[in-house]
């Protein structure tokens, strides 16, 4: 299920999952977000606004429940952004919900977005990657992104990372929670590789792909 709270590529992402194999709705309904056997939590455009977002329709709560339950969530761009504690946009700090540890910045590089294809660097491990070569591409978007993985790992977060003028988080694991800065329903057979990984994931805990 794809989260609608008035921000993200929705219809894509909702395609995109429907071609991996989900039997995949659009929802603003939080009972439903809630028993979805797996819910995607996209978004785009700027950290404070799509926390606004979050917040006007009460699914922080229902996100955090579901993690805290070992329910899946996959959160993609601005959607994986607003886990962490904090974002910093022209400097001004907005809350996020406090699921992964640290916060996110701006990119430290002169050209901004960093838009386009790059590769990643997956640890050992990985389930979203799994199956994937090491030089696989995925496509970006963003100004902004989690810049110190130091938190991430310490947590126990498997942490994949890529390069834009200095290293970022590019994707996150630990138990249910996964996110990806960049977008797999943009990426091609990458991410629709990517998204048939985590489909397994919402199959292995309990749920129906």
């Amino acid at each position: 299920m794809v989260l609608d709270y008035g921000s993200g590529n929705l219809r894509s992402a909702e395609r995109a999952l429907a071609r991996a194999g989900a039997a995949v709705t659009v929802t603003a309904d939080l009972a439903a977000a809630a028993a979805a056997d797996g819910l995607v939590v996209p978004g785009v455009g700027a950290y404070a606004a799509c926390m606004a977002g979050v917040d006007e329709l009460g699914a922080g709560p229902v996100i955090a429940h579901r993690v805290a339950a070992g329910r899946p969530v996959l959160g993609i761009c601005v959607g994986m952004q607003i886990l962490f504690e904090y974002g910093e946009e022209h400097g001004v700090i907005t809350k996020g919900l406090g699921l992964l540890p640290g916060g996110v910045r701006r990119l430290p590089a002169e050209r901004v977005p960093h838009m386009g294809w790059n590769t990643v660097d997956v640890p050992a491990g990985s389930t979203l990657f799994a199956g994937l070569p090491g030089d696989a591409r995925f496509y970006f978007v963003h100004s902004y992104a989690a810049l110190d993985a130091e938190p991430l790992i310490a947590a126990g977060t498997l942490v994949t990372t890529s390069d834009h003028a200095g290293r970022f988080v590019a994707a996150a694991e630990r138990g249910p929670l996964s996110a990806t800065q960049f977008h797999p329903e943009k990426s091609a057979q990458t991410g629709a590789t990517l998204l048939g990984n985590w489909l397994a994931t919402v199959a292995g805990a309990g749920g129906h792909r």
